[in-house]
Order: structure tokens, then C-alpha cells, then sequence
């Protein structure tokens, strides 16, 4: 229940894929991308204050006026170099100290 991905990917197997004979690929895609976008957009979810996600996430980027993610560009650079090809990082912390 901490995890939003596992709590959808357990009502989808409940509501969708033991209910659902897909014909052949291309339909379980078609099936699939209505559901979730149905789960995303027009039902509320308990959690969220009866809010749909897509509610909630707009409400929350205009509270904020601002996506929770940094832009790149202010990204702090990082402080140590990639290892070299065919170098285990393990072995490159042993050997430096």
C-alpha cells in the first residue's frame, strides 16, 4: 500500500487481466492504454482526496508553479568521474582508497 505502482498493477490484475480474453497483442495494448488512461483521468481515488491522479498532479504543479523535478540545466554537476569500460567500481574504490 506504500507503493502507488504495486497498488494500480494489483487492480489492474483484479479488474482487467483475470476479466479480459485478449485477442491477440495488439487488442491487450488497445485494452490496456484505455484502462489505465480511465484509472488516471475520471476515477477517484480515495488517497487523493477523491481527486483523480491526473486532478491531483495539476493541482499540485499550480501550487507549486513549478514540476517537483529540477530542470537539467540547474542540475548539479557530479562530483566524481565515470568509471573507465571494463573497470568494476568496486575494484576502482578499493584501489584508491
Amino acid at each position: 500500500m506504500q507503493n502507488g505502482f504495486a497498488e494500480s498493477f494489483g487492480r489492474m490484475r483484479v479488474e482487467l487481466l483475470t476479466e479480459t480474453m485478449f485477442r491477440n497483442l495488439a487488442h491487450a495494448r488497445i485494452v490496456i492504454c484505455e484502462w489505465t488512461h480511465d484509472y488516471n483521468t475520471t476515477r477517484p481515488h480515495s488517497a487523493l482526496g477523491y481527486e483523480t491522479p491526473k486532478a491531483f498532479a495539476e493541482r499540485l504543479a499550480s501550487a507549486t508553479d513549478y514540476h517537483a523535478a529540477p530542470l537539467e540545466r540547474f542540475a548539479q554537476p557530479s562530483v566524481a568521474k565515470p568509471a573507465p569500460n571494463r573497470v568494476s567500481t568496486r575494484m576502482a574504490l578499493v584501489q584508491a582508497g
